[in-house]
């Protein structure tokens, strides 16, 4: 999809230093956004992602329970783990950081609310994400959750092209604050 090659191309435009200042406006606007007791899904972010690694450990500092997902490749789906620190995390499939070899199996019952990165998004709470489906298939399956989006403004389009099975989100947060719902 074309869409998705324009969009990767915005966020690589950001410098590091450009990612690293909107993303810790990010976490402080979704810090804002979590209760106590809840218990939070959170990506754990790549190079050009919104980078949540400071929002872990805020949260965790806040004593709210952290689960990362774990990619799986063979069924396209993900496994839940909860984290007590970051110092777990090491690069895996795809790059992405998971706590491979201290997981702590995180029921999806227990999550609450549920952090996801994606390329682009719209003002409809439309989210376009990298194109295999994981997070889809999980949401999918777990209807119940707050989902709340993490992204760079340039990341927004006018619309995006949704299929009947793309979930919108509840909220979509950026480092201009929560753009969706408006």
């Amino acid at each position: 999809m074309r869409i998705r090659a324009i969009l990767r191309e915005k966020k690589a435009a950001l410098s590091p230093e450009e990612r690293l200042e909107k993303s810790m406006k990010i976490c402080q606007y979704v810090l804002g956004q979590i209760a106590d007791g809840e218990t939070v899904l959170a990506y754990t972010s790549k190079e050009l992602e919104v980078n949540t690694a400071p929002l872990i450990d805020e949260l965790l500092k806040k004593k709210i329970n952290v689960a990362v997902p774990i990619i799986q490749k063979e069924d396209i789906s993900l496994r839940l783990s909860y984290i007590r620190d970051r110092s777990v995390l090491v690069p895996s499939t795809f790059g992405v950081p998971e706590p491979i070899g201290n997981e702590i199996p995180a029921p999806p019952g227990e999550i609450t609310t549920i952090l996801l990165p994606m390329l682009g998004f719209d003002r409809t709470g439309a989210r376009i994400g990298y194109g295999a489906g994981y997070y889809d298939r999980f949401l999918e399956k777990n209807p119940a959750l707050r989902k709340i989006a993490l992204a760079f403004a340039c990341q927004e389009v006018e619309r995006l092209p949704l299929d009947p099975t793309d979930i919108r989100m509840d909220m979509i947060i950026t480092e201009n604050g929560v753009v969706y719902p408006e």
